[in-house]
């Protein structure tokens, strides 16, 4: 005969001490971060803090802007006298000077931008007799400094009758040897092969790929190309002041330099807000890059995280 026997297990009381946990990994890692975070800090300040000056002396007159603190506002903020002060200076110059600037860097900008996509992708996609040799001077291209070539160029132009004209200033920036290698490399990777052969088995031209399918998919690197030379051409001032002689086709750089040449001398023409007037242009001019930056980041990003992203 069995007999089952069912044991009744205690739960015994734990005589062990209580384990010490080892201290989170989070705040080691906050503790290491923060020196980082400090100087991200730092560099974030030192960026920042010019265009904070250049908002607050824009709200000063030309006194004040030797009599207040220069980091805060004076008693009687003028920002709206300065800016109609600034368009009405000179018959309205100002206005020419902006209107010549956006001229200058959106057809530069746009023709860089197509070139060196057009560029880029010849390189990265076909094969020719000397095409490593040409991109290493491309290459070799990056590393001469704009101004080395400012006098050549000059000299260059004044034999094909083009000093004081707008292409003296719009031709020099269509070359961009750094948006053609940037293009170049990211067109190896964002353009598949196959593709291209699907479409050239269709039937479709070198042309019509590159107008329909290669453009599109180099959007993000093309807005990052168009956005460097928009800049560059933008706040490009030794070029224009070398090429350009007639006040009307200034860029902002250069007309508000001669202002600023103005109130130091107190020429003809100069007024006593002369430099308040200077301050204010200056804002002003950097708006239009905020408000382009603002509308293009969506691509820009996109093209960042694309690369990021391993093929």
């Amino acid at each position: 005969m069995t007999t089952t026997t069912r044991m009744a297990t205690t739960a015994e009381p734990s005589t062990k001490p209580p384990s010490t946990a080892p201290p989170r990994r989070g705040s080691a890692s906050r503790r290491r971060s923060t020196p980082l975070t400090i100087a991200m800090l730092a560099v974030l300040a030192y960026f920042l803090l010019p265009l904070f000056w250049l908002l607050i002396a824009s709200t000063k007159s030309t006194q004040d802007l030797f009599n207040s603190f220069g980091l805060w506002f004076s008693h009687a903020p003028q920002l709206l006298t300065n800016v109609r002060q600034t368009f009405a200076q000179d018959d309205g110059v100002f206005v020419h000077w902006l209107l010549n600037t956006v001229m200058y860097a959106g057809v530069s900008a746009v023709g860089a931008a197509l070139l060196a996509a057009a560029g880029g992708y010849g390189f990265a996609k076909f094969r020719f007799r000397g095409d490593r040799f040409s991109f290493n001077l491309v290459l070799g291209a990056v590393m001469v400094p704009a101004t080395a070539l400012a006098i050549p160029t000059y000299l260059l132009f004044a034999k094909a009758g083009l000093v004081n004209t707008p292409w003296a200033v719009i031709l020099p920036s269509l070359v961009n040897p750094f948006g053609l290698y940037l293009m170049r490399i990211y067109a190896q990777d964002a353009v598949p092969d196959s593709l291209l052969e699907a479409a050239r088995i269709d039937g479709a031209g070198e042309a019509r790929i590159f107008g329909t399918i290669v453009l599109r998919l180099l959007a993000p690197g093309l807005v990052t190309v168009l956005l460097f030379t928009l800049v560059a051409t933008w706040n490009n001032y030794f070029l224009p002041l070398i090429m350009l002689n007639d006040p009307n086709l200034y860029p902002v750089t250069v007309g508000l330099s001669s202002w600023a040449a103005q109130a130091q001398n107190g020429g003809a023409g100069a007024s006593s807000d002369m430099l308040a007037l200077v301050v204010t242009g200056s804002l002003i001019s950097i708006l239009p890059l905020v408000v382009a930056f603002l509308l293009l980041q969506r691509y820009w990003q996109s093209g960042l995280a694309a690369g990021g992203v391993k093929q």
